[in-house]
This record gives structure tokens, sequence and C-alpha cells, in this order.
């Protein structure tokens, strides 16, 4: 019995491993040909692996989707979560964090935007797709009991997301600052 654990571990370790490259796969694919562009096959192809092995883990395209998706929702999730955590300006560090969709963040914030998009057309992304929203509320409501300043702060965190994408330049972390707390408190800084 002591013998079949390790094997048991060994065996799930390297799943886990199987699904986080076919995830990882499946964003790479979405950076490179969009969201049209994930099949099995795609995918399997990205990751070197046989479309068997895609269909084992990922039973439908909506299945793939979902994970990747909910793959870049923890991601912002952890990132979201430490800076309300934190001591320190939580609007400077969500800034900071919409920032990062420009220069080398920029490909892979298109694949999230674009998933995220997508959700609109597929009901299985939707969870998913709202955690950036319910997170950045969340973080609203550190500085705010007000629900309709806190849902400005939602709705200006994301069009600067998406200016900053679609403007394909650089991200100016203190202009974005300046603009959040305007959305939060409806008046300009200093």
């Amino acid at each position: 019995m002591g013998d079949e654990e390790p094997t048991t571990d060994g065996r799930r370790a390297r799943g886990r491993k199987r699904r986080a490259d076919i995830i990882d796969a499946t964003l790479t694919v979405v950076q490179r040909d969009g969201a049209a562009g994930v099949t099995h096959r795609t995918v399997a192809r990205e990751a070197g692996i046989p479309t068997s092995l895609t269909t084992y883990y990922f039973a439908s395209l909506d299945d793939l989707l979902v994970a990747a998706l909910t793959s870049v929702a923890d991601a912002y999730t952890e990132r979201i979560r430490h800076i309300i955590d934190h001591d320190g300006d939580k609007l400077r560090g969500l800034a900071e964090l919409i920032a990062e969709s420009a220069g080398p963040g920029r490909e892979r914030a298109l694949a999230e935007r674009e998933l995220s998009t997508l959700a609109a057309r597929r009901p299985a992304l939707r969870p998913a797709a709202r955690r950036w929203r319910e997170n950045v509320a969340e973080l609203a409501r550190t500085r705010t009991s007000d629900p309709e300043a806190a849902e400005a702060l939602v709705a200006v965190a994301d069009g600067l997301c998406a200016a900053i994408l679609l403007d394909d330049g650089k991200a100016d972390s203190d202009h974005i600052h300046a603009v959040l707390i305007r959305a939060l408190d409806g008046e300009p800084p200093g």
C-alpha cells in the first residue's frame, strides 16, 4: 500500500502539470490566433501533445476556454487580493496592475480581454469573466460604502484596460491612478 501512494501522487502531479500545460497552450493560441483559433487540435499542437490528451482533460471547447479564463481570473484574484490585504494606496496598486496591460504584458492582456468578451456569447465563461469585476468592486468597497461609486470604479477600470489595449501604447500609472480616484471620489486628486 505504501508503494501505491507515491505512484498515485506522481500521477496526480503529472496530471495537474499536463492540465496546466494545456491551459497555457490555450492562452498562447488565443494570443496568436484569437479565441476563434482555439480547437483541441491547435491547442494540442501548441502543447506538443496528442489531441486525445486535450479531449481527455477538457471534453468540450467550452471546458477548455473556461479553464483558461479561470486560470486568468485566479491570477487576477490573487493580485487584487494582495492589493486589498496590504497597507498602502489600493488605487495605486490597481493602477499599476492596469498599466501592466501595456508593453510586454499586452499580448497576454489582449488574450484575456478576448476571452472575457467571448463570455457575452458563451454563458459557460461568464462566472470566470465576472471575477475581475467582482474583485475590483471588492477593492472599491475598501474605500467607499457607496455602491454607485464602486460600480463607477469597476466601469472605469474596465474602460482603462480596453483603452490601453486599443491605443497600443505605454500606460501611465500616475494618470490611471488619477482617473481611478476621480471615478471613486468624484473629485480631482490633490
